[in-house]
Formats: C-alpha cells, structure tokens, sequence
C-alpha cells in the first residue's frame, strides 16, 4: 500500500483545495469568519481523505472499505439538517428574515459542495495512479474550474428587468407604480416612508419567470440579501417600516419596497440583480406537456 501513499496525499490536498476555494463569507455574512469555517473546512477535508482512500480500496479489492462512501454520504446528509437548524434558529432574530426557502438552498449547497470534494480527491488520486502527477494537477484544476461553474447559479439579473420606481400614496395605500404594498395610515410613518423608502420594480422576461419570481421564498431571499447589503431603515416592533414585495395580478411584475441605509439606486439595483434565483423556487410551466397540447389544439 506504500505506493498510494502519495496519491492519496496529493488527492487529499487537492480536494481540501477545492473546499477552501469554495468556501467564501459574502455580503450574506455566512459561514461565520472564524468557527462557521472551520467546521465545513474539516467536513472539506474528510471529504476528500474519502474520496481519495477509494481509489486504493477499489484498486486492492477491499470494496468493504467503499462501504465508508455511504457512512460519508449520510453524515452529508446530516451537514444539511445541521445548517437548516442553525439557520432557522437565527433567522428569527434578523430584522429581515432569509425565509425558509431560502435557508433549504443554503443548507442544499453546503452538502452538495462536500460531494464536489470527495469526487475532485477520487478523480486527482485515481489520475495520480494511473497516469503521473502532472495528470493529477490537470484533473484536480478541472474539477475546481468545474466546481465553480457548479457554485455561479442564476441571478435575478439574468431572468427580470429591474426599473427604479418612485413611491407614492393614494390616501393611506402605499404604491410602487401602480402596485398596491400596504396600508399606512398615519402622516408621520407615511413621511419617514417617502423619505427613506426607495421603490423598484421587477419585469419578467417570460411566464416561467413570472411563477419563479411569484414565490414568496424567493421574494423574502431578495428583501433579505438587500437588507443585509445596504442596511434597513427598521426596528423590532415597527411593522410599518417593514420591506415588502407585492406583485402586479395582471402581468407578473414585482413591486419592491425598500428602506435601505444606503440609498443609492444605481447601488441598490446592482444587489436586487445579485439575489440568485433559488432552485426549489423555479418554476417551467412553457414545458408543460399539456400546456404545449393546449397551444396545438389553438
């Protein structure tokens, strides 16, 4: 077994590799610089010692020893129930909440990326053994290219217009354009609004868009992720002060309402187009089966 001994090496590092560079705390704040780090940095790494002792057990006809994939993939599993729980817990104490659907993604991902590791190490020490190092460093440079294809998902900015819009009341209805948010009743709240508040509005570019964008997870991870980016004008116990989106029932557009600390459109549009599009929010009606049975028979 000496002679694996390097390729395991070299595929353990190569796949802790690919865990740290897709280990990143954004604008979201999340994982947590120091301690969040560290835990999914030695998931990163078991990971990948898995992915690479593999190869040598399958190589040797040890295929009990593959039975470790399957312990790997349910403490996996249990990475995800860990992020859901520690995600909920805090969620409840942001002025802005990410939302469940939001926090599925999060935790979804977080999974997916240790599965990413342990194939990247099986891949580099597989090609280690069978070709020479330098293949190695060419499929493990590969994996991590692909990796971060994997990790750059769709962005709002991809799938809507997005249209500054100025705020306005019709009595005590607060609008964005021609769409209703809430009821404000009281001059000074609707002061404060016109003064901090800024309105946006999203136009769909097709009907698949307008299901995805109608999903209140991924309307709440867009008040969320401006929220955390440019601040909110809010406390606790001021419901009136709270960011909203509303949609237009007749053509799908979104309705933003924002009361960011830093009140920059050109700013606050750029982070509205950053917000991905979560993947349990979309929606593909055009594909339809009887929906293109429906278009024939017109």
């Amino acid at each position: 077994m000496m002679e694996y001994t390097l390729p395991i090496i070299i595929g353990v590092i190569i796949g802790t590799i690919c865990r740290i560079i897709m280990l990143r705390t954004d604008y979201r704040q999340y994982p947590t610089y120091l301690h969040g780090k560290i835990i999914h940095l030695s998931l990163g790494f078991i990971a990948a010692s898995l992915g690479s002792l593999a190869v040598p057990a399958i190589m040797e006809k040890e295929f009990t020893a593959v039975t470790l994939l399957t312990v790997a993939a349910t403490q996996f599993r249990d990475v995800r129930n860990m992020e859901r729980s520690t995600l909920a817990e805090v969620d409840s104490f942001e002025l802005v909440s990410r939302g469940k659907t939001y926090i599925e993604g999060i935790a979804i991902s977080f999974e997916s990326r240790n599965y990413l590791v342990m194939f990247t190490a099986f891949l580099a020490t597989l090609s280690f053994i069978v070709w020479n190092i330098f293949a190695a460093l060419a499929v493990g440079a590969i994996c991590l290219i692909i990796g971060q294809v994997l990790m750059s998902g769709s962005t709002l900015k991809d799938i809507v217009d997005i249209e500054h819009s100025k705020l306005s009341f019709d009595g005590a209805g607060l609008y964005v354009d021609n769409i209703y948010i809430m009821n404000i009743g009281l001059p000074e709240r609707q002061e404060e609004i016109l003064k901090y508040g800024m309105g946006f509005i999203l136009i769909p570019k097709n009907i698949n868009i307008i299901i995805t964008i109608g999903n209140l997870g991924q309307r709440q991870a867009i008040l969320h992720d401006v929220s955390s980016s440019l601040g909110v004008f809010r406390d606790s116990g001021t419901p009136a002060l709270t960011p909203l989106i509303k949609r237009d029932l007749d053509d799908g557009r979104l309705g933003i309402f924002i009361l960011p600390q830093i009140r920059d459109v050109k700013t606050a549009m750029d982070v509205i187009g950053s917000v991905p599009v979560l993947e349990s929010a979309v929606r593909m009606p055009s594909e339809s089966n009887s929906l293109k049975k429906g278009e024939k028979s017109k």
